[in-house]
């Protein structure tokens, strides 16, 4: 029997992908009625296209009445999840996307690259940085802004000699590349086809000019103008909207106006709470956890004793015994099979020989054929405490790792400041070292008045202080997928060290770590832009086949 008559499905046809199939998607456009089409959904017996026939085909403010009802009378703060929305920020300090992307559940990210775009760019003659209006309108103002436009100057005038010099060094014919007739890597001269010599030089081109720029990106300020996407949930932009809106920093409290109207045309009912009086509990009480933590730092001799250390560092400072990591481990891929409770199995576990507990992890290795297939939960039983010090550049890139507990501190110039060997291979180590104290000496002046506003003239080579806590699962992931050829070489080095920590404390675990890759590259890049140039040409190749 036919669930609706001709005349409903007609009506259906517009707001579900079919009217007949079990499984179908919901095409209604707005997005209040897609979510309280869901969130009615769970209470009632009717299915979800009777039940937008019934009550919200004809009714406008069905969808957000219901909504409404829902979130505020019953407390029920999962339904913001049904609504999202997908907004761009553009000229945005370095500074404030990271607070954005402290947001790890609920919300993507997709930011501007420091690696594929020169940032050296300027609107109306000026270079395209943040200026915070408490120190414009200080008498630290001239001190930023020079020390800023110092930081874009060596940054800018060293794009097209570093460029030159990586290729100099790392000259096109050291490498192969494909040949379209025969499919085969060859070195640059054995090139005939003038397609395939062109596609080298792209390459080739993307490849070192990538390279300079990730030599040079420490040079740039923190308040450096970039642009990110978000894409995420009503509930998760709503604790982001309290988060800024909490911030002591006037960019982040008027981001958080200007996102807020925006998702107020697009979700307006998913995040309404985040300019009621809820929300702005919510912003009191993140001041009020921020400032308890501050107070319990100042004036304790016994929290402040030591100088702050210098340099890049890569250091894990908790973790338990072997025995006990893999107990945890291989009882949890038992658990499922045997019926008992945990703790029973975990019992049993610790009674078995580690010769055989050890061959069960190996097993487990054995069977991963690509870092694609995951490990399996059990291997979230055991964690590790990484302390980690690397330049502010590396930890924009780590920071969107969001499988995992980290904790960062304010970026100050405290920690000393990385230089990349080509910069003194070059012959422009004065430049970077000047620039790097003209920094400092602005950072100093303006600390004491300006502790948080003083980030924004901090350089992307000083080296940033953060801890992470993450579980052997989230370790293989980041290990594997940071250690690939294209990968910033400062990163690279940073997992590598991680994994040869993780392998000196739990030998036998580390071994799901299977494809770690411990080589040094030289043109990071060079390999991706192949095999992306080859996939591309084979797309091409095989649409003109179909055509032709």
């Amino acid at each position: 029997m036919l669930e609706f008559t001709p005349e409903e499905t007609e009506m259906l046809s517009g707001h579900f992908s079919n009217t007949d199939g079990s499984v179908f998607a919901i095409t209604t456009p707005r997005q209040v009625d897609r979510g309280a089409l869901m969130s009615r959904y769970s209470r009632t017996d009717k299915s979800m296209r009777r039940v937008f026939l019934d009550e919200f085909l004809g009714n406008k403010s069905r969808g957000e009445k219901f909504y409404n009802k829902v979130l505020l009378e019953y407390g029920d703060d999962s339904v913001a999840e049904l609504g999202e929305a997908q907004i761009a920020i553009e000229g945005l300090s370095n500074i404030a996307v990271k607070k954005i992307e402290d947001r790890r559940i609920g919300l993507s990210y997709l930011e501007k690259s420091s690696r594929y775009v020169p940032w050296n760019r300027k609107d109306n003659g000026k270079y395209r940085f943040y200026r915070d209006p408490d120190i414009m309108e200080s008498k630290h103002a001239d001190t930023f802004e020079e020390a800023c436009n110092h930081s874009f100057e060596v940054y800018s005038k060293n794009i097209g000699p570093m460029t030159d010099y990586i290729r100099e060094k790392y000259g096109i014919e050291r490498y192969s590349f494909r040949d379209s007739t025969d499919r085969k890597d060859k070195p640059f001269s054995s090139l005939s086809d003038t397609d395939d010599i062109k596609s080298a030089e792209r390459i080739y081109r993307g490849s070192t000019r990538a390279k300079a720029l990730d030599v040079l990106r420490g040079l740039l300020p923190a308040s450096a103008l970039t642009n990110v996407g978000i894409c995420g949930n009503g509930r998760a932009f709503e604790y982001l909207l309290a988060t800024l809106g909490a911030s002591d920093l006037a960019e982040e409290q008027q981001l958080a106006v200007k996102i807020k109207k925006e998702l107020d045309i697009t979700i307006k009912s998913f995040v309404r709470r985040a300019g009621d009086k809820y929300g702005l509990a919510l912003q009191d009480y993140l001041r009020m956890v921020k400032d308890e933590s501050r107070n319990s730092v100042s004036g304790d001799a016994i929290l402040n004793k030591g100088n702050q250390a210098e340099g890049a560092m890569t250091d894990l400072v908790e973790y338990e015994s072997e025995e006990e990591a893999i107990n945890k481990v291989v009882a949890g891929m038992l658990y499922e099979h045997l019926g008992k409770s945990y703790g029973e199995v975990l019992k049993r576990v610790r009674e078995m020989q580690m010769d055989k507990k050890g061959d069960i992890v190996a097993g487990q290795a054995r069977i991963r054929a690509n870092r694609r297939q995951k490990p399996s939960r059990a291997f979230e039983g055991v964690y590790y405490t990484f302390d980690l010090r690397n330049n502010f550049g590396m930890f924009r890139d780590i920071h969107r790792h969001r499988t995992l507990t980290m904790h960062r501190q304010m970026l100050t110039t405290d920690h000393g400041y990385t230089m990349p060997d080509e910069i003194s291979k070059m012959g422009i180590e004065r430049d970077f070292a000047e620039c790097m104290a003209t920094t400092k000496n602005a950072f100093e002046m303006m600390r004491v008045s300006h502790p948080e506003q003083s980030q924004y003239v901090v350089n992307f080579a000083y080296n940033y202080p953060y801890m992470m806590r993450l579980n052997l699962r989230e370790a293989c992931h980041l290990i594997e997928i940071r250690t690939i050829p294209q990968g910033h070489a400062d990163y690279r080095l940073m997992a590598q060290q991680m994994f040869a920590h993780i392998k000196r404390v739990h030998p036998r675990l580390s071994r799901i770590i299977k494809f770690v890759d411990l080589k040094e590259y030289n043109l990071e890049r060079f390999e991706a832009e192949k095999r992306t140039a080859a996939k591309m040409h084979d797309t091409a190749s095989s649409a003109c086949r179909q055509t032709g």
